[in-house]
């Protein structure tokens, strides 16, 4: 019987209403109760989390781990290294792979890989379409018994809306929830950057807000014809969180999730054409950042994530117009959140910071995760709020990177990754 025990911490498990200081035992890569200390056999290994945060295991519901197709951005063992050094013992994988994982063989080769290569809980997300196309369904049903947790076209965004109805009919008949890139192809054209003062001065094609927040529209009033849940992933916008909040007072069952790069950036840092800040939907005006804090400040926007999207340094290193859409997150993103959110903005406790990452994205998707309940798995992430230290690309796990955010200095990250019971990252 092996057990270890973390003393001294704070432990928060919003799943059970608990917030105290306190003592977490850990046996057999389960949660145990601490009066199961007498009977373990040897002497446990103990951590001191004096002055941590022990929360369940984090989740990110929004990351792409390149594999099968693109191993030279990333692989789904670097992928989750990455992960692991950012706190997290969850993570959903997206579907634009190569082949797409539209097919049960090709989930089933992600999750085989996941199983010998991983060292977090890789999870995959099916297609909506094949291919990603948007023209044809994929077979919904057999991804489901495939074991995907939800279905997405991430990076793509299905066009046409009748197709789009039947998909969150089939998948509300398997019960999946489905979780949308929200693009109108139309709206968006061949734009890079958000539209307003910056695409104009820079002469790069505007992206309006307006492509994004239409597809959100079509998502509210699909989830709404076909009692649905539709997540709606990145968002960026002001006009879509005050779409979402509408809806959702309504009981309309739609949620939102934000990336770190679109509280912490503005679409002026577009200025120098640095690709690192091309992302796809594109960074906005303060104005809309200070719609999304006000979204996740009262309930709007339930779930932080990452996108983590790896890129190649060859292929960033470009024109700014002809580089790939997307950044790296997985290190970076707990830091950036804490810091804005809880310290800068003080937009929500780290309490909620926590609950964003653990209930809210299992209860979308239906995970056993997220939670310290006694006999759950012993997934658990220690964190330091108040640690400053500074982002450096040289010390990355991930293959790739991309990210506009080296050398920042931030407030807050996890210090200890712990999966089924056993340490995975420690600092």
């Amino acid at each position: 019987m092996n057990a270890t025990i973390i003393r001294n911490g704070r432990i928060i498990d919003p799943a059970n209403g608990r917030d105290e200081v306190g003592d977490l035992l850990i046996v057999d890569a389960a949660i145990a109760d601490l009066s199961q200390l007498s009977s373990v056999n040897s002497p446990p290994n103990e951590i001191d989390a004096r002055g941590l945060i022990v929360a369940p295991g984090l989740i990110d519901i929004h990351v792409h781990l390149r594999e099968p197709g693109f191993a030279w951005k990333e692989t789904i063992a670097t992928g989750a290294l990455a992960a692991a050094a950012g706190g997290f013992t969850t993570v959903v994988c997206m579907p634009n792979t190569s082949p797409a994982a539209d097919s049960a063989s090709t989930v089933t080769w992600i999750k085989d890989r996941a199983r010998d290569t991983a060292c977090v809980h890789v999870l995959p997300a099916g297609a909506i379409s094949k291919n990603l196309a948007g023209e044809e369904l994929a077979p919904i049903a057999s991804l489901a018994h495939s074991g995907v947790v939800a279905i997405t076209d991430d990076g793509h965004c299905i066009q046409n809306h009748e197709l789009m109805r039947r998909a969150v009919e089939y998948a509300r008949m398997v019960g999946l929830p489905v979780l949308d890139h929200c693009q109108d192809y139309h709206l968006v054209g061949n734009g890079v950057v958000n539209e307003g003062e910056w695409s104009t001065l820079l002469g790069l094609p505007g992206w309006p807000a307006a492509g994004e927040e239409a597809i959100v529209m079509r998502n509210i009033l699909l989830a709404e014809l076909c009692q649905h849940h539709i997540h709606c992933q990145h968002i960026s916008s002001a006009g879509s969180v005050r779409l979402i909040r509408e809806a959702r007072a309504r009981g309309v069952k739609i949620s939102g999730e934000v990336c770190p790069h679109h509280l912490a950036l503005t679409d002026a840092s577009i200025e120098t054409f640095d690709p690192k800040f091309k992302m796809n939907p594109p960074l906005r005006s303060e104005r809309d950042i200070e719609a999304l804090v006000d979204g996740i400040a009262d309930g709007t926007l339930s779930i932080l994530c990452s996108d983590h999207a790896p890129h190649a340094a060859f292929e960033k290193e470009v024109e700014f117009d002809k580089a790939p859409f997307g950044i790296i997150g997985l290190e970076t993103e707990l830091g950036l959140f804490i810091d804005i959110l809880v310290h800068k903005r003080r937009a929500i406790s780290i309490r909620r910071l926590v609950e964003m990452f653990t209930v809210e994205p299992a209860r979308l998707l239906n995970l056993d995760a997220g939670t310290l309940s006694l006999g759950a798995k012993a997934d658990v992430t220690l964190l330091d709020p108040d640690m400053e230290w500074t982002v450096d690309t040289n010390l990355f796990r991930s293959l790739s990177h991309n990210t506009p955010f080296s050398g920042w200095k931030l407030r807050g990250r996890a210090v200890r990754t712990i999966v089924a019971g056993e340490t995975v990252f420690a600092l």
